[in-house]
């Protein structure tokens, strides 16, 4: 793999469904006993997030890092196109996250930067029976056998956060709209029960032999009257 730090796994596995998300992990083991700065690139970045994206590994420490596919509303093609790209690089003593800089992956003033490429495979989500991975017993991962031509890897600047929260306003958006739909679909209901029944006292009073309203009656169709208008005006 790299001289500074060591990958595990060597490809990115996500279990495949369609319209959820998918997460895998990958640890990043410094070899050295310098600090050692990275930064996950990948062909694809509208379609995974990555956290993090870039950071610090202490000599002879780990790194865990967390890549999330998107939800797709289509199977992708058979085999996957999409890579990741790794690159390391020496940092200075004491350096942290926030020193971390494009800059810092510059090829140039002697630096070294050291690239490894991972590339993407699709698992069923819920296989049918266990399959053996590999054709051959003994088979080595197959991480060197990508193509070495010319790739676009980009920065994946998004986070897992970034994307859960707009979910969340999403559906909260979602939620009220739906709950003025109700109450106003209620209001309309009550608002033609009222109707009705109004109706009902003004046929009873019109059959009434006597020349002038009862006191009920005209109470009665005040609050009626009452209720029916502000029930038009909440709808």
């Amino acid at each position: 793999m790299g001289d500074f730090i060591s990958i595990y796994p060597s490809e990115l596995k996500f279990p495949f469904e369609l319209r959820r998300q998918s997460s895998c992990s990958m640890q990043l083991t410094n070899k050295t006993e310098k600090y050692v700065a990275f930064k996950v690139k990948t062909t694809n970045p509208k379609k995974y997030c990555v956290r993090p994206n870039s950071g610090v590994v202490l000599p002879g420490s780990s790194c865990n890092v967390t890549v999330t596919m998107q939800a797709q509303k289509e199977a992708p093609p058979e085999p996957c196109r999409d890579k990741f790209l790794i690159q390391s690089v020496i940092a200075p003593d004491g350096s942290t996250n926030k020193d971390i800089t494009p800059e810092t992956f510059h090829k140039e003033d002697g630096r070294v930067v050291k690239e490894f490429k991972m590339r993407v495979i699709y698992i069923p989500a819920n296989p049918p029976s266990p399959v053996p991975e590999g054709s051959e017993e003994g088979t080595p991962p197959r991480a060197s056998s990508l193509e070495n031509g010319n790739q676009n890897f980009e920065e994946v600047s998004r986070s897992v956060e970034d994307t859960t929260e707009k979910s969340s306003e999403a559906w909260s958006t979602i939620s009220a709209i739906s709950k003025l739909t109700d109450e106003k679909a209620s209001a309309l209901q009550q608002n033609q029960r009222l109707r009705q029944e109004l109706e009902m006292v003004r046929k009873d009073i019109s059959k009434s032999r006597s020349g002038g309203f009862s006191l009920m009656f005209l109470v009665l169709v005040g609050i009626l009257g009452v209720l029916i208008g502000y029930l038009v005006k909440r709808a």
